[in-house]
């Protein structure tokens, strides 16, 4: 009784995370494949940075964008992971108010940023091959600045607006989160406060931002389809298409999941099926992005090879 918190019309001071499972004998066993997870999560996409950082081969626009998205990714896997390890161990799995709502704020920032990074990224796909002769003029180090800072920009915007509409709202009855982080449906769950607008802003901003980011790449490939078929050489075609194709394996992964989750009203949620979703775009496709990079990027591979050897001797 005295972890279910439960009151009538107090101030919460702090909420229970259910994590992903109550079986005991699974916690052990899921905190190794998480940690695991995590580490090869930092070591990839850090490794990503410097790679890009210290090869100059790769100081193109394209590079810089992927470095961005690994810097991202890190921040996004770091919100959750940590935690979520902590609390798999963890007889009471306690977090703030103050704690959750940072969680929230940092999640928000990352899902959103990602979201209008990767159109960034099929925007530049495009012009360089639809566009190869103004591409150099196009994107321009200072375009290719402004469109990531615009990126984090709006993903400072959106996490502001979720996290001051969520933390405003009342919670007066259990404060059990049937989650392992503080994500926003569950917590509309628990309010005792009309939360239709949240509902709202969360569905118009959702089909604003991901509906909108995914019609530019759509257009982009379609246009660059286009193109690449138009190209005899079917060397230039596999050179083409192979640098599509990482891009378009993360597209399908992050948007997948993000449709599911959040294009829907809160009375459709099924939290169990929701926290496998979750943990897909939250954990697992953060460790993904720099894999499928670095195994279907020849540049990637030949810069990896190279500073090991640099290093080695």
């Amino acid at each position: 009784m005295e972890e279910m918190s439960v009151w009538n019309h107090s101030r919460v001071t702090e909420f229970i995370l259910l994590g992903i499972t109550q079986r005991k004998e699974l916690k052990l066993p899921l905190f190794f494949l998480f940690l695991l997870i995590y580490i090869v999560t930092l070591v990839g996409n850090v490794g990503m940075i410097v790679l890009i950082r210290r090869d100059s081969r790769l100081h193109t626009p394209m590079y810089f964008f992927l470095s961005n998205l690994a810097f991202i990714d890190v921040n996004y896997s770091s919100a959750i992971t940590p935690n979520m390890l902590v609390d798999l161990l963890a007889e009471r799995k306690s977090i703030g108010v103050v704690g959750c709502a940072t969680q929230m704020f940092m999640f928000v920032i990352c899902g959103s940023s990602e979201c209008l990074l990767l159109a960034v990224m099929a925007y530049d796909r495009y012009m360089a091959i639809c566009n190869p002769l103004h591409y150099s003029i196009t994107m321009s180090r200072e375009r290719c600045i402004w469109l990531v800072g615009g990126s984090y920009f709006l993903g400072i915007f959106y996490a502001v607006l979720y996290t001051v509409l969520t933390f405003t709202l009342s919670f007066c009855g259990s404060n059990m989160i049937n989650h392992y982080y503080c994500d926003i449906p569950p917590l509309l769950q628990l309010s005792c406060s009309d939360t239709h607008t949240n509902e709202t802003v969360i569905f118009v901003q959702v089909s604003i931002n991901c509906v909108g980011t995914t019609a530019i790449i759509l257009i982009s490939y379609v246009c660059i389809l286009a193109t690449i078929l138009k190209i005899r050489s079917t060397e230039s075609r596999r050179k083409a298409f192979s640098t599509c194709t990482s891009h378009l394996s993360i597209v399908s992964l992050f948007y997948g999941t993000i449709f599911f989750m959040y294009l829907r009203p809160s009375s459709s949620y099924a939290l169990e099926e929701d926290k496998v979703a979750s943990l897909f775009y939250t954990v697992v496709i953060p460790m993904l992005n720099p894999l499928i990079y670095s195994l279907r990027n020849k540049e990637v591979k030949d810069a990896f090879w190279k500073m090991l050897e640099k290093t080695s001797s």
